[in-house]
C-alpha cells in the first residue's frame, strides 16, 4: 500500500527489453535521486509514476525493476528514460499523509489544460467513461503517483466519445516536488480510483443484483 505522497523524483536512465520478441517486457533502471534506499531489500514494492513494482535490483543510488508488456500497455511513463515520482510503500508506523493507494493503474486520462490560477495551477483531465463513477467532488484521485483532490467533475460527450472531465488546483509545492510540472494539454496520465470507492461499487452492484426478481 501507498499514500500518494511522492517521496523524491528519480529518473529512468535505462530501458532493455527483457527477451526479443514484440511480447517481451522491460526492465527499468532507475536513479532514485533523494529516495533513500537503505531499508529497500530485492522484492520491496516501489510506486512508480503510481504503478507498484517490484525491486528486482539494486545499488548505492537505484533500483531496478521487470515490467510485463501488460502493464507497458496499461500505464503510462514507463517505457522511455525520463523522470517519474517515486514513493516506497506504507509502513504502520508512518503518517497517511494521502488516502490509501494500492499502486495499481485503473485506468490512463489525458491532460485536457493545464494552465495557471493565480499562485497555483489548474490541472484538467479527460478520464475513461467507466471510471466517471468513481470519481466525485471533494473525493480522491491519484495522477501519476500523486494523490489529489477533484475540484469539479462533469460528464461530457456521448457514444465513444464519452468521459469524465474533473479539475485539480495544483499548488507550487506539488508542482515543485512530482513531475506533474511536465504535463501538458494531451500528454497521458496514470490513474487510480480510490480504493473505498471500489469497494463501495462492488458491494452496491451486488445488492442490486440480489434484489433483481
Amino acid at each position: 500500500m501507498f499514500t500518494g505522497i511522492v517521496a523524491a523524483i528519480g529518473r529512468i536512465n535505462a530501458v532493455k527489453p527483457l527477451e526479443a520478441g514484440p511480447d517481451a517486457g522491460l526492465r527499468l533502471e532507475i536513479d532514485a535521486g533523494a529516495l533513500p534506499l537503505h531499508d529497500v531489500a530485492l522484492g520491496d514494492s516501489i510506486a512508480i509514476n503510481g504503478a507498484c513494482m517490484t525491486v528486482v535490483a539494486k545499488s548505492a543510488s537505484g533500483f531496478s525493476v521487470d515490467v510485463s508488456r501488460e502493464s507497458l500497455a496499461c500505464t503510462a511513463g514507463l517505457d522511455a528514460p525520463g523522470e517519474v515520482n517515486l514513493e516506497k510503500a506504507l509502513t504502520l508506523a508512518e503518517r497517511l499523509g494521502g488516502h490509501l493507494v494500492s499502486g495499481h493503474v485503473d485506468g490512463l486520462g489525458q491532460v485536457h489544460s493545464f494552465e495557471p490560477v493565480g499562485e497555483s495551477r489548474e490541472l484538467v483531465i479527460d478520464a475513461p467513461a467507466e471510471l466517471a463513477k468513481f470519481l466525485a467532488f471533494k473525493g480522491s484521485v491519484v495522477v501519476n503517483g500523486v494523490s489529489l483532490t477533484l475540484n469539479r467533475v462533469e460528464d461530457i460527450g456521448s457514444g465513444a466519445g464519452k468521459a469524465c472531465r474533473f479539475s485539480i488546483n495544483l499548488i507550487p509545492h506539488t508542482i515543485g516536488a512530482t513531475t506533474l510540472k511536465h504535463l501538458r494539454a494531451g500528454s497521458k496520465v496514470n490513474l487510480e480510483i480510490d480504493l473505498i470507492a471500489r469497494y463501495v461499487e462492488r458491494m452496491l452492484s451486488l445488492d442490486k443484483a440480489a434484489i433483481r426478481p
